[in-house]
C-alpha cells in the first residue's frame, strides 16, 4: 500500500508544477497590461516602471515564474487588483461557500443517483427502468443556467417559495442559508445524480450476474439481502470512484450557477477575475482548482485500492 501512495505521490508532484507552469504561462497571453492596471487613471510613467520593477514584469517570463512559484510555496499567492486582498486570503473566504454547495449538491446526486441506478438494474427491462433511464438522460442533457432560470421563475417568482439568489452564512442564519442553497445544490445535483445512476446501474448488473450472487441465492437467501448486503456492497467501487471524481469538480467551482443564483464561491469568483483582468486571482482559483483535481483522484484511487481486494494482493 505504501508504495501504491508513494508512485501516486511522485506521479501528482511533476502534474502540479506542470499545471502550475500553463497557469502562469497562459495568464500572459490574456490581453491588458497589469502595470497599467495598477497604476490608476492617471497612469504616471513613473509609477508605471516602478510596478513593472516591483512585480519583475521586465523580467523574462522563466523569471517571472520562479519569483511566483517561489511564492506560491512560502503562501504567498499575490495581491488582487481588484479587492486588493491577498490571494490566499480570498481563496479561504471562498472556500467556506463551495464546500457547503458541493456538499448539498453531493447529498442530492447520490439520493437521486444512487436510489434511481439501484432501483433500474434490480428493475432491468421493466417500466421503472426505462423511467430511471429517462431521467438520467434528461439530467444529462439539459444544462444547469437552464434549469437554474427555470427554478427561479416557478419557485421564486411564481409561487415565491424559496429566494431567487444571492447567500447567507450559516454562521448568521441556518434556515435562511438552506433555503438559498436548495435550489443551487438541485441544479447541480440532478446533473451529477444522472452520471451517478448510470454508473450504479452499470455496476449493479454487473454484479448481479457475479458467481457469488448465485452461491448467495442457492443458499436460500432472501432477495433483499442478496442485492443489499453482496451485490450492491461490490458494485460501490467505482460509484465510490466515481462520486470523488465529481466531488473534486464540484470543488472547482461551478461558474454558471454560481453565477445564475448570485452565489459568492469559487465560480463566480473566476468570472469576475477574468472580466476585471486580475490576473493574481485567475492564477489562484486555477491552480486550486487543478491541486482540488490531484488530490481527489488520488482519493478516488485509495479507495479504489482499499475497496478492491484483488488490488491489495
Amino acid at each position: 500500500m505504501f508504495a501504491f501512495i508513494f508512485r501516486r505521490v511522485l506521479i501528482a508532484v511533476p502534474t502540479l508544477l506542470l499545471i502550475s507552469l500553463m497557469v502562469f504561462s497562459l495568464q500572459l497571453l490574456l490581453p491588458g497590461d497589469p502595470a497599467l492596471a495598477l497604476a490608476g487613471e492617471e497612469r504616471d510613467p513613473a509609477v508605471i516602471e516602478a510596478i513593472r520593477e516591483q512585480y519583475h514584469l521586465n523580467d523574462p517570463m522563466i523569471v517571472q515564474y520562479g519569483h511566483w512559484l517561489a511564492g506560491v510555496f512560502t503562501g504567498d499567492w499575490g495581491i488582487s487588483l481588484r479587492n486588493q486582498m491577498a490571494v490566499t486570503d480570498l481563496l479561504l473566504s471562498k472556500l467556506p461557500v463551495t464546500l457547503e454547495l458541493a456538499i448539498l449538491a453531493m447529498l442530492v446526486a447520490l439520493a437521486i443517483g444512487v436510489t434511481a441506478g439501484l432501483v433500474s438494474a434490480v428493475k432491468k427491462g421493466t417500466r421503472w427502468d426505462f423511467g430511471a433511464n429517462v431521467i438520467a438522460l434528461s439530467g444529462i442533457s439539459i444544462p444547469n443556467f437552464w434549469l437554474g432560470i427555470m427554478l427561479i421563475l416557478l419557485v421564486s417568482v411564481r409561487w415565491g417559495l424559496l429566494p431567487a439568489s444571492g447567500y447567507t452564512s450559516p454562521l448568521e442564519s441556518v434556515s435562511r442559508n438552506l433555503e438559498m442553497m436548495v435550489m443551487p445544490a438541485l441544479v447541480l445535483g440532478t446533473a451529477i445524480a444522472a452520471i451517478m445512476m448510470r454508473h450504479t446501474r452499470s455496476a449493479m448488473i454487473q454484479a448481479m450476474q457475479a458467481d457469488y450472487v448465485r452461491t448467495a441465492r442457492a443458499k436460500g437467501l432472501s432477495e433483499r439481502v442478496v442485492i443489499l448486503k453482496h451485490a450492491f456492497r461490490n458494485a460501490l467501487v467505482p460509484v465510490v470512484t466515481m462520486g470523488t471524481l465529481q466531488f473534486g469538480e464540484l470543488l472547482s467551482g461551478a461558474v454558471l450557477t454560481e453565477q445564475v443564483f448570485t452565489i459568492p464561491g469559487f465560480g463566480k469568483l473566476i468570472v469576475d477575475a477574468v472580466f476585471n483582468r486580475d490576473y493574481a486571482v485567475v492564477q489562484g482559483v486555477v491552480l486550486f482548482t487543478g491541486t482540488v483535481f490531484i488530490v481527489m483522484n488520488f482519493i478516488a484511487d485509495l479507495l479504489y485500492f482499499l475497496l478492491n481486494p484483488r488490488l491489495r494482493t
